[in-house]
Formats: structure tokens, C-alpha cells, sequence
């Protein structure tokens, strides 16, 4: 029997490595394709991803529920400790690794058509089969080097399907922000990996963080310092090792500065709305289960790290997060970052969910987003493609993506409309969508969490029931502006040509399958009870509040009833064209606007300083440094030629004089070497008469 267990858990292994390896296959064939528009490059994607994805199936029945599977092998030793490289398989790697592929395939299978006429379809096609790669192979890694190359592979690839359309200047600048937003972040992660194999001598995320986490069991603060003796033979034998707890916090905030740049949390979100200049395709993927999802997937990973006090703060950043982005969409106008500033918002709440201890909604939540976010996105896709077409068939000077310029859209795009609705509904969170069961489970949770707490704790739960009923009325406007009423370039010129359609098969069949996934079987055969999905259970364990109260029977109530409310209000505005009882000036109508002025604020307080000082640097530079340079340089070209023109006339002129001299002499002495008797007799009368004469002198 272990030999038969032993052969499944190989063939798991194996599963998994072709999963992962397959995109990064199919990103080495399309980047050696010869030519840029070559279809088969996204059926050369395609294919992978879905091989990719039915073996993700395979992994995850084998292992959801089930035991562990973990293989390594030595990579490199530094000094006494020993660096695995491997494969870590349990509930929370193999959901991600099937989520990943579920989210990938649809969006894929949609490029396909949405791509089609992209002069670099074959760049795009490598650029997201390469992303998917990094972020399959960040879900199953088991040490914390391989998840921090991987980490950073997933931000690179980003940055290359954000900046895909390289020739647009937007394009450019979104990726180069949320590439730098990004290596704050990573630095931060970075710092804790480092003082966590500081302290504990293992990168091996299992031995850290897994069942018999060696954090949770034998690491704690006390008297100042952050103690971890020595338990198990993980290291050195009989040895305590410990530092001072300042370090167990910087570690934590490093990672929380990794979590708040890859899942946009405040004050590291501004880079996600810029990031909509990419293919709307690509905001699909990227914004909702993979990279934005990978900050609450580490926080997942690294959850016994965080004690009470961390994990309050982050239940306090991630609520007012969730606020804040709800605030926003409110008073935007493009189409592609009122979705934005939603993921934000949701995933605000799935940040907060891990402060409360709700670790198995957070997880859930992560996976329902995932699903009636990207269709929403893909949805959006087609609209602002048939929008495109409207503008372009009509010569018409619009902005595809405003939805002031949209409406009535419903009637020639009926499977866009249905399968938008059914997301809006489940991001809203109304009964029988899987929305309703996660975000209704957090909504709970945080009320029992702030029972026993002070009064200003009960802050967070009533912001977070606010941000639902915002989320409810940005969605209902969203809906109703696009799909309602009449398209408002019919209202100007009642003559335009509307020939747009849903699309193709390869537009509707993502449609069709995201719009199942959103609904509640898919999760659990309750409507009602998110206690009774399958996804909570795998991880309640782990972290859920199991106990009933009566806000089980408050909670969700007060969020379908007021959310009723709400779309009814936003129906008779926009539908209606009822007085709009909100006044479009004013403070806080320019502070939604204006995205809270956050992004001014950092031109202020840090770009512009940031600017002057490499401009004062610059400066400095080229006047100072450069200018001392060049004086140097000026004087010694001065200094080569005084030592020229003298080694030129002084010495060399010395050297001649002397060798004349010596010449002069010689040839006058030669003369009197001439074998003549005569001049020998000359001769020494001279020095006679010499002699003669100086010793009369002297």
C-alpha cells in the first residue's frame, strides 16, 4: 500500500511539473516563431494552458483534503544550512494552481478573437503564457528563494503585458509606476526572507509555516526579544538562537509591503487603476486570481508569522482600503477603472478577513473574485471592442471606454448583458451567487471578531457593511449606464450604424463558463450558508470562527435588503432619469473624483521632491563634479604640454647642446691626432705656455 501511495504521490509530482513547465513551453515556441501575426501562436498558448489545466484537475483531486505532498532536492549548501529546491502540494497550492489555470483558460480562449487583428499577437501570446508560468510555478514552490524568483518573474511578466501596446505613452508610464511601485514591495520581502533564515537557518516554507510550523510552535516574543530554541533538528543541536523582537516586526512589515504592492492595498494601490492601459484581456487575468491575488496567497503562505497585534493592522489597512476604492468607483467614468478600483476594494476585504482570523473566508472570497471579476472584465472587453466599432463605422469622436457615452447595449449584446449581471450580482454579494456566501461570511465574521473589543473597533465592521452598499450602487450605476436606456450617440444622430453583436464562440463560451462559476452550486448546495461550501470547510481548520450568532441572521439580511435599496435608487437615477439626489461638486464629490487626491499627493510629497533632488543632483553633476572633471582634464593638457615643449627645448635642447659640445670638442681634438709631428710639438707648446700662464696668474 505505501509503495502504491509512494507511485500516486510521483505521478502527482510529475503532474504538477508538466503543469507548470507546459506555458513556459508554449512562451519558448511562440518567442521562436518566425513573423508577428501568426494565429497559431495563441492556439499554441491555448493548448498548453488547457493540458496545463486538466492536470491542475488531476493534482487537485488527489490532494484536496488529503495528505501533503512534498518533494525536494538539495540545490546548494551555505555553510550549515541546507537549501532544497521542490514541490509543496496542500489545499491552498493546489486551489491556487487549479484557479490559476481555470481564470487563464477562458481568458485565453477569448484572446483568441480579441487579439486577432494585433499586429504582435505572437508577442502577446508569449508574454501571457510566460506569465502564467512564473505564476504556477510561485503557487507550488517550497522554499522562499524559488518564491521570490518567482514573485519577481510574475511582476516582470506584468510589466510586459501592462506595456504591451509599448507605443502608447500611457501604456509606458502605467507599467513603468506599477513596476516601481512593485520593487518596494519586493524589497520588503526581500528584508523578511532574510531575517527569517536569519533566525530559523531553513527557507523551506513547510518547516516554517506548514502543520508543524516551527514559528508557531516554539518561536515567541518575550522581554523584548524574538526567541526560537531549538525543538526540532532543524538546526544546530542545542542551540537557542534569538534576536531582538524589532526584527520579528520589520520582518512582518516587509511582508505586508510585499502583500500591499502585489494585491494594491493602501498606500501602495495607485499603480492597479494606471494598469488598465493594457489589453483588457490581460486585466482579466492579471487583476483578478493571479498577480493581485498572490499578496493574499504569501499572506495565506506566511499566516503563523503574524501575531494579534500585526494581525489587527492589517484587518484595519485592508477595511479602509475596501472603503476608500468603493469611494472612488463611485465618480468614475472609464469603463476599465471602476472595475480597477473594485479589485481593490474586494480585495481590501479579503486583506481584512485575514486580520479578523478568517482565514478560510479570506481564501474563498479570493476564489469567487476571481470568477465574476474576470468576467466582468471580459465583459467590458467586448463592450468597449463594439464600442470601438461604433466610433470607428461612424467616424465618431468618442472615448470607447466612458460609460457616459454608452447605453442601451443590452439589446445587441443580450449574452454580455445576462453574464454581466450575473457577475455584478455576485460582486455585490446577493443570495444565490458565490459572491453572497464569501463576502457575506466575512461581513459576519468581523462583527463576532469585535465582540469583547472596544467600541472603536466596531469602526471596521460598519465600514465594511458601508463599502457592500457602496459596491452595490457603483455596480447598479455601472450596469444601468451601459446597458440601459439609449445609446447616447443614437440620442445626437438617430442615423448611426450599430453593426455589433456578443461576438463569436470564442467570446461567449469565457462568458457562459464564468457566469456558472459564479453562481452558488459551483460552491455549496446551501445558498444560504457560507459554512456549508466546500472551499470553507477545506480551510476552516485553519483559521475560521465557528460558532453561531445571531448575526448569521442580521449580517446578510441588512445587506440584501439595503443593497435592494440601493440598486432601486441607482435604477431611478439612471434608468429613470430622476433627479440625482447627490450633488455632482463639492468636497466629496471631488475627492471621489479625484481618487482621494492620493496620486497628487505622492506628485507633492514625493515625485517632485523626488524630481529637484535628482535635478539638484544632476546639477551638481554636471556643474561641480564634471566641472572639476574637465578643469583637471584642462590642466593637465596644459601641464602635457609645458612638459612637452620642455622635454621638446629645454632637455632635449640640453642633450643637443651637449652632444655639439662633445662633437665640437672631439673633432677639434682629432686634429691634433693626426700623426704629424708638427702638431704633437704645437701641442705641447700650447700646454706649456698654458701651464706658463695660469701659474703666473695664480
Amino acid at each position: 500500500m505505501n509503495n502504491f501511495l509512494q507511485a500516486i504521490d510521483a505521478l502527482t509530482i510529475r503532474f504538477t511539473l508538466a503543469a507548470v513547465l507546459l506555458p513556459l513551453l508554449a512562451f519558448i515556441i511562440n518567442f521562436s516563431l518566425p513573423g508577428k501575426r501568426l494565429q497559431i501562436a495563441g492556439w499554441i498558448s491555448t493548448i498548453a494552458i488547457l493540458i496545463s489545466c486538466g492536470l491542475s484537475a488531476f493534482v487537485f483531486a488527489r490532494v484536496w483534503n488529503g495528505h501533503q505532498v512534498h518533494q525536494h532536492v538539495l540545490w546548494f549548501t551555505i555553510g550549515n544550512t541546507k537549501v532544497y529546491s521542490g514541490i509543496l502540494l496542500n489545499n491552498l497550492s493546489v486551489l491556487m494552481l487549479l484557479l490559476v489555470n481555470l481564470i487563464a483558460l477562458p481568458v485565453h480562449i477569448y484572446s483568441t478573437a480579441y487579439m486577432k487583428n494585433d499586429e504582435n499577437i505572437s508577442r502577446y501570446f508569449a508574454y501571457l503564457s510566460f506569465f502564467c508560468f512564473s505564476m504556477l510555478a510561485l503557487v507550488a514552490a517550497d522554499n522562499l528563494i524559488m518564491f521570490y524568483i518567482f514573485w519577481e518573474l510574475v511582476g516582470f511578466s506584468s510589466y510586459l503585458l501592462i506595456g504591451f501596446w509599448f507605443t502608447r505613452d500611457k501604456a509606458v508610464q502605467a507599467n513603468k509606476k506599477a513596476f516601481i511601485m512593485n520593487r518596494i514591495g519586493d524589497i520588503g520581502l526581500l528584508i523578511a526572507i532574510i531575517i527569517i533564515s536569519a533566525t530559523f537557518h531553513t527557507f523551506d516554507i513547510d518547516k516554517l509555516f506548514g502543520q508543524n510550523s516551527i514559528i508557531k510552535s516554539v518561536s515567541f516574543l518575550t522581554r523584548g526579544e524574538w526567541l526560537s530554541p531549538n525543538g526540532n533538528n532543524w538546526i544546530v543541536s542545542g542551540v537557542s538562537y534569538h534576536l531582538p523582537a524589532i526584527w520579528q516586526y520589520i520582518a512582518c512589515g516587509g511582508i505586508f509591503l510585499a502583500v500591499a504592492a502585489k494585491s494594491a492595498q493602501f498606500p501602495l494601490h495607485t499603480w492597479l487603476p494606471d494598469a488598465m492601459e493594457g489589453p483588457t484581456s490581460v486585466s482579466a487575468l492579471i487583476h483578478a486570481a493571479t498577480m493581485v491575488a498572490a499578496g493574499v496567497f504569501l499572506l495565506g503562505r506566511v499566516y503563523p508569522m503574524f501575531n494579534d497585534t500585526e494581525l489587527t493592522i492589517l484587518a484595519i489597512i485592508g477595511c479602509v482600503t475596501a472603503f476608500m476604492a468603493a469611494t472612488i468607483a463611485l465618480a468614475q467614468n472609464d469603463l476599465k477603472r471602476i472595475l480597477a478600483y473594485s479589485t481593490i476594494s474586494q480585495l481590501g476585504f479579503m486583506i481584512m478577513a485575514m486580520g479578523i482570523g478568517a482565514y478560510a473566508s479570506s481564501l474563498f472570497h479570493l476564489v469567487t473574485h476571481a470568477f465574476f471579476k474576470c468576467l466582468l472584465f471580459l465583459a467590458a472587453g467586448i463592450v468597449i471592442h463594439q464600442m470601438a466599432h461604433i466610433r470607428d463605422d461612424n467616424s465618431l469622436d468618442i472615448d470607447p471606454q466612458n460609460i457616459n457615452n454608452m447605453g442601451g447595449l443590452r439589446k445587441k449584446l443580450p449574452l454580455t448583458f445576462i453574464t454581466a449581471v450575473i457577475a455584478g450580482l455576485a460582486l455585490i454579494g446577493l443570495p444565490l451567487t458565490s459572491g453572497y456566501l464569501s463576502k457575506d461570511g466575512i461581513l459576519i465574521q468581523t462583527f463576532e471578531w469585535t465582540d469583547g473589543r472596544n467600541g472603536l473597533f466596531k469602526i471596521i465592521p460598519i465600514l465594511a457593511l458601508l463599502t457592500t452598499w457602496l459596491t452595490a450602487f457603483y455596480v447598479a450605476r455601472l450596469i444601468f449606464k451601459v446597458f440601459f436606456g439609449e445609446l447616447k450617440a443614437l440620442e445626437v444622430n438617430p442615423d448611426i450604424k450599430l453593426h455589433i453583436s456578443d461576438g463569436g464562440w470564442q467570446y461567449k463560451l469565457p462568458l457562459i463558463f464564468l457566469a456558472v462559476c459564479c453562481l452558488f452550486p459551483v460552491f455549496s448546495g446551501n445558498p444560504l450558508s457560507y459554512q456549508h461550501a466546500w472551499l470553507f470547510t477545506g480551510f476552516a481548520k485553519n483559521g475560521g470562527l465557528e460558532r453561531e450568532s445571531l448575526y448569521h441572521t442580521l449580517v446578510p439580511a441588512g445587506v440584501f435588503i439595503l443593497s435592494a435599496l440601493v440598486i432601486y435608487g441607482a435604477y431611478t437615477i439612471y434608468v429613470q432619469r430622476r433627479k440625482n439626489p447627490f450633488p455632482q461638486n463639492g468636497f466629496l464629490f471631488g475627492l471621489s473624483c479625484n481618487e482621494w487626491y492620493i496620486d497628487k499627493i505622492y506628485s507633492k510629497i514625493v515625485i517632485k521632491p523626488v524630481l529637484a533632488l535628482s535635478g539638484a543632483v544632476f546639477w551638481f553633476d554636471r556643474t561641480v563634479i564634471d566641472g572639476i572633471i574637465h578643469f583637471l582634464a584642462k590642466a593637465a593638457v596644459i601641464l602635457a604640454k609645458i612638459a612637452d615643449w620642455t622635454d621638446r627645448y629645454v632637455i632635449d635642447g640640453f642633450l643637443n647642446l651637449l652632444t655639439e659640445t662633445v662633437n665640437l670638442i672631439g673633432n677639434f681634438a682629432r686634429k691634433f691626432q693626426a700623426g704629424k709631428v708638427q702638431y704633437y710639438l704645437f701641442s705641447m707648446l700650447v700646454i706649456i705656455l698654458a701651464l706658463f700662464i695660469l701659474k703666473i696668474i695664480v
